[in-house]
């Protein structure tokens, strides 16, 4: 039998690191806090402050001082600027590969501590769960330096009437929605590079250790095994001939 449990103690915890970056960009999908806008001469924003997320912009009001003032931002408004319907489709996507990811990494790793059969598919199935988590690092890195490189560059939204926002911030600065998107992105590159560097030392029949005493030895010999040329002739042994003849 072939261990290989003492091979995959990395790529547990890779498992163990890519589940908390899935988390955590399940949280930067639904975080509001993309991008802080801090507005002036706006009455209707009690705290001068806004948040616009790829969903949804909020305030606090004069009026609902304790809660949130949102306005939800589809993927077709003619308003938001591309990054934005981008970071939609390529958070939920990173959310969906992520998973997948998750799932075949724990069966990569169930293999390689428990499975007794069909041992020759462990490489592919750390391969696949590798590349998936390279996959989902890479969906999410893109609209998340897409969104921090507007902020930087200090660019406007045309906010429709209704949702109270001027048309262009004092100043804006990136939120904490972004911070938490790139950690979880930098998770998912360890934890897909530690995947795909993951090896398996196959060994044959001849080289199996016993994991208690060591390597397995032979103890008896082959049946008609000459012992002086160290071969087996399938000859007899002269001596019991002249025995039985005398």
């Amino acid at each position: 039998m072939i261990y290989l449990a003492h091979t995959a103690h990395w790529q547990f915890l890779g498992l163990v690191t890519g589940i908390v970056a899935w988390i955590l960009t399940m949280a930067a999908v639904g975080l509001n806090e993309w991008r802080l806008w801090q507005v002036d001469g706006v009455p209707v924003i009690a705290s001068g402050e806004a948040w616009v997320g790829i969903w949804r912009a909020c305030f606090h009001s004069h009026a609902f001082p304790a809660a949130e003032q949102c306005r939800a931002i589809g993927l077709s408004d003619a308003f938001a600027p591309p990054e934005i319907p981008a970071a939609q489709v390529l958070m939920m996507l990173a959310l969906v590969c992520g998973l997948a990811g998750n799932v075949s990494a724990g069966a990569a790793v169930r293999m390689a501590y428990f499975s007794l059969e069909n041992r020759g598919n462990v490489r592919l199935a750390f391969v696949l769960a590798g590349a998936l988590y390279l996959l989902t690092a890479a969906l999410s890195l893109v609209p998340l330096a897409w969104n921090m490189n507007s902020v930087l560059n200090n660019s406007t939204i045309d906010f429709p009437p209704e949702f109270h926002f001027p048309a262009a911030p004092v100043r804006q600065r990136v939120g904490s929605a972004i911070g938490v998107g790139i950690f979880a992105s930098l998770l998912m590159l360890i934890s897909g590079n530690l995947f795909l560097c993951y090896w398996c030392a196959w060994k044959g029949p001849e080289q199996t250790k016993d994991p208690l005493h060591g390597p397995w030895t032979v103890t008896t010999l082959p049946q008609n095994w000459d012992l002086a040329r160290g071969e087996s002739q399938g000859r007899d042994n002269p001596t019991f001939h002249s025995q039985e003849i005398s």
